[in-house]
């Protein structure tokens, strides 16, 4: 009985760190096409020049 709750636990532990990291990785990849989006469409500082989206 005790193995049996054991690889339970394993299977739930694994399948919780599995969807962790899947939803982790869409974070990743949206987070990604916003920087390149930004990166391609800046705002244009006066005199034409093209300025940086970010503050830093």
């Amino acid at each position: 009985m005790v193995p049996l709750i054991l690889v339970l636990l394993l299977a739930l532990l694994l399948f919780g760190a599995g969807f962790a990291l899947k939803a982790l990785w869409w974070i990743a990849v949206i987070v990604l096409v916003v920087w390149l989006l930004g990166f391609f469409i800046r705002p244009a500082r006066g005199g034409g020049a093209k300025g940086r989206w970010y503050r830093w």
